[in-house]
């Protein structure tokens, strides 16, 4: 029996690579936080599946796949297996059947960890295509018109548009609420209630499965919460462990702090954005250091306790969550049509809140900012940047500059050619 009801699937942008992964690959494996949709999106493209971490019968799926892999792998094409990292001995599994049947389109895995190399033998490079799935954009949601296509958009397409008034709570709650499906809907009393069972899921739970070691979840929870004080930064890990020191009064070494990290990580808990560097031959020193994201701001909101009712009032706090809510979505419909989401920071203190590199090498500066009071300043800056880009020696400049806006209500070019778009007229 199927996990999803074909007829009442919502669907999500990721569904157009899946297709196309599924027609090159023998098999596709869908990675991603929990809860963001992943057995659901699998099922709708699958026509049989197993589910691995299913409890019946004493975890008899998972018993099974230890026992006797291959009787896992049969049935209809595409076979979805379910959080096959639980069995880390399916990954060679299925690329061994993959070789030796030589057809397309054979399983969908999905996984919300990522397994140590122990038990895999063999990268599946060739045979088994890898998704990054994520939390819903407002787009998916139902909670973005969508009148403005960023393909089109960085293309230097835009049509103006009248998109409708958004107000600041509004805003805030689509934040705290977050992008995951099984929080859709809920009351703005509710909304961090799923945030924070994730956040306990982890510390709970996911943080010692994922290699059967014992952690001090008191330090690790530490670790979270200056890393949601820091959201939307380039925070060193050093300044991470001092933050802990200063805020919370705890202490965590920098070694301590980079080991935590990097186990979060395999839990796909973090998205963070890498840095861009317009041309290898610019003589203009770039920074190589990322810009450090939750995989969904709302996981930060719940870390901090920011309830609407407090961000309200807080706004230089929101405005982090906001562009960091801007720079999820913007990551999600760039990926869709083949581009990458980066930001940009050099020695001489210039910085672009996200940039979108195309396939074809051109690039794409946005600023992003809460309120229209704000779009003068940000559109003056994206002009003087990509003049003294152009200016400089080996330096390619934009060839689309953007801001995007949270409470303006349309979508425009000014006079001086930089684009203004409301992120929740965004789509693909």
């Amino acid at each position: 029996m199927a996990v999803v009801n074909k007829e009442k699937y919502l669907g999500r942008i990721i569904d157009r690579n899946v297709k196309r992964y599924l027609q090159i690959f023998g098999a596709v494996c869908i990675e991603g936080p929990k809860w963001c949709g992943k057995t659901w999106t699998s099922s709708f493209h699958c026509s049989s599946e197993i589910m691995i971490g299913s409890p019946e019968n004493n975890f008899q799926n998972r018993q099974l796949a230890e026992l006797s892999p291959s009787l896992i792998l049969e049935g209809d094409v595409p076979r979805l297996i379910d959080e096959w990292q639980e069995v880390p001995s399916l990954w060679d599994a299925v690329r061994y059947e993959v070789d030796r049947r030589g057809q397309k389109a054979q399983f969908i895995l999905t996984g919300s960890s990522t397994p140590n190399r122990k038990g895999v033998m063999h990268s599946g490079a060739g045979r088994i295509g890898k998704l990054r799935m994520r939390t819903m954009s407002l787009y998916e949601s139902g909670d973005s018109s969508g009148k403005v296509s960023l393909s089109n958009l960085c293309n230097g397409i835009l049509t103006p548009a009248m998109t409708g008034e958004v107000s600041l709570k509004e805003l805030i709650y689509l934040a705290v609420r977050g992008g995951w499906p099984g929080n859709l809907g809920v009351s703005e009393a509710d909304a961090q209630l799923l945030p924070e069972s994730y956040i306990n899921a982890v510390l709970d739970d996911d943080l010692r499965r994922i290699d059967d070691v014992k952690r001090d979840t008191h330090k690790v929870s530490l670790l979270l919460r200056s890393l949601a004080r820091n959201e939307c930064t380039t925070a060193s890990i050093n300044k991470i462990a001092n933050d802990i020191s200063e805020y919370d009064g705890g202490q965590v070494d920098r070694t301590t702090a980079a080991e935590y990290i990097a186990v979060l990580s395999r839990l796909f808990l973090f998205d963070n954005q890498l840095p861009f560097s317009s041309n290898i031959r610019s003589s203009v020193r770039v920074k190589q250091t990322e810009k450090r994201h939750f995989c969904d701001p709302a996981l930060a909101c719940a870390l901090l306790k920011a309830t609407p009712a407090k961000l309200l009032n807080d706004l230089n706090t929101f405005g982090f969550i906001f562009e960091a809510m801007c720079e999820r979505d913007l990551r999600i419909y760039a990926e869709s049509f083949g581009a990458e989401l980066l930001h940009y920071q050099d020695y001489k203190n210039r910085e672009i809140d996200a940039v979108i590199e195309l396939e074809d090498g051109r690039w794409c500066a946005f600023e992003i900012k809460l309120g229209t009071n704000q779009i003068d300043r940000a559109a003056a800056d994206l002009i003087a940047l990509r003049d003294s880009i152009a200016a400089e020696k080996g330096g390619v400049p934009p060839s689309v500059l953007c801001v995007i806006c949270g409470m303006s209500n349309a979508a425009y070019v000014r006079p001086d050619g930089v684009f203004v778009v409301p992120v929740t007229a965004l789509k693909p």
